[in-house]
């Protein structure tokens, strides 16, 4: 999605999350500000983890309390990740003002959510009761959460929903991916307002496949940290949880009176096809071209909410795409001889670990003036990237590029605006969803 005469401007007019830090605004804005995760030690069940070692940590927020927003009757029937989701989708209603069940401008509500593995948790009980007891012993209310777009299912019957209904399984990459589909559903008119909403969570068992995978990070002398960009990265963190924002027109957004927290300017995906199934690609150019055809009409950006999550391969790659994009371009302005500096880079999947929609909610926090702390886990540089994180302070971009690249080959990006009006605390939830 691009900017176009013919097309309104959107905008993004509410938010919420829940994630390892807490729920709402205040506790995620309090946590990238200080540069300070909130890591729990992962059940360890006989058999999943690998022996004697391995990844023990993850971003959890399955021990808080959400009956602000969802009912206990409501919450038998929900997966984790169905919660999550509802939960935060209330709390970026609310932030916008919209009643859910209400149409906006008489058009139906959007849902476009991401969610990377789906309810894995769901999934694992039915795989037990196969094994054990026999196919025909599947409960019927368990496979109804089973699915990945049983998040976006739940949310819809909240909301009263009876617009598009879409769910996007595409990695890291999802969120965006989401994000543009969001974008592009109000632009055109089928949508009155989009819920966005990036939904995961994290199971002892998942987390296992991915620490025998190695791709986690494993203690070592420095600790376990997901270290993005730093030389001595080995794997990041995952993190569940959920972000969600509301996606409008600016015209229907004035016409609510309601503030706006960031517009936006442009979106663009592309598709490495020599990338492994289960790995990133390793040639910047397959990627650059989209990114480059992004910023050429979207303009200059102040600041970069990257991917990179101490991924070993993952941080070489995105570093190497910005590089390259950035790398020897003159700024607006300036001359041929003089090279453009890459901007600030921010990696919150350091505090709020990955999956669970954190790019999305730094994003929308810097453009609200918030200041980002230090990227936690980064000392030392590393000489093939040659590129270091924001240590700390109120970059206050007036501009953002949002880049997320996935593995399997999957790349998205999104730049967002500062528009005028900042973040104010939330109403108290209005009701609870059954």
């Amino acid at each position: 999605m691009s900017p176009s005469s013919s097309r309104p401007a959107v905008v993004v007019t509410g938010f919420g999350a829940v994630n390892a830090v807490g729920c709402g605004r205040e506790p995620t804005a309090a946590a990238l500000a200080s540069g300070t995760p909130a890591w729990s030690e992962v059940e360890r069940p006989a058999g999943y983890h690998r022996r004697g070692g391995g990844a023990r940590l993850a971003g959890l927020a399955a021990g808080h309390d959400l009956s602000a927003w969802v009912s206990a009757g409501a919450a038998r029937r929900m997966s984790l990740g169905s919660k999550l989701a509802v939960a935060a989708a209330r709390m970026a209603l609310a932030d916008a003002g919209i009643v859910a069940g209400a149409e906006v401008g008489g058009k139906p509500t959007a849902m476009v959510f991401s969610n990377a593995f789906g309810p894995s948790m769901i999934t694992e009980k039915i795989l037990t009761q196969i094994e054990s007891e026999g196919p025909l012993a599947v409960s019927p209310a368990l496979f109804t959460e089973s699915v990945a777009n049983a998040p976006a299912a739940q949310v819809a019957i909240v909301c009263r929903a009876l617009g598009a209904n879409v769910t996007v399984t595409q990695r890291e990459a999802g969120a965006l991916i989401a994000l543009a589909r969001a974008a592009g559903e109000v632009a055109r008119g089928r949508a009155g307002y989009a819920l966005v909403v990036a939904v995961d969570e994290v199971t002892p068992l998942l987390h296992a496949v991915f620490d025998r995978f190695g791709a986690l990070s494993r203690p070592d002398a420095g600790g376990e940290e997901a270290r993005p960009f730093d030389r001595r990265r080995n794997g990041f963190i995952l993190g569940e949880g959920a972000t969600a924002l509301v996606v409008e027109t600016a015209e229907s957004a004035a016409q609510r009176g309601d503030r706006v927290l960031a517009r936006f300017l442009g979106t663009a995906s592309a598709f490495d096809p020599e990338a492994p199934a289960t790995g990133w690609g390793s040639d910047p150019a397959a990627l650059t071209p989209a990114l480059e055809r992004l910023l050429a009409r979207a303009g200059d950006v102040d600041a970069v909410v990257c991917g990179a999550s101490g991924s070993v391969a993952g941080d070489r790659l995105e570093a190497h795409v910005l590089k390259a994009v950035w790398d020897g371009r003159p700024p607006r302005g300036g001359s041929e001889g003089e090279a453009r500096r890459l901007p600030p880079l921010l990696a919150p999947k350091a505090v709020l670990g990955e999956f669970g929609g954190a790019q999305l909610a730094a994003a929308v926090l810097a453009l609200a003036g918030e200041p980002c702390g230090p990227t936690p886990g980064f000392s030392e540089v590393d000489p093939e990237l040659g590129v270091t994180p924001w240590a700390g302070g109120e970059p206050a971009p007036s501009a953002l590029l949002i880049s997320s690249l996935a593995t399997g080959g999957a790349a998205a990006w999104a730049v967002l605006a500062r528009a005028a009006g900042t973040l104010t605390p939330s109403p108290s939830p209005r009701g609870r969803g059954e």
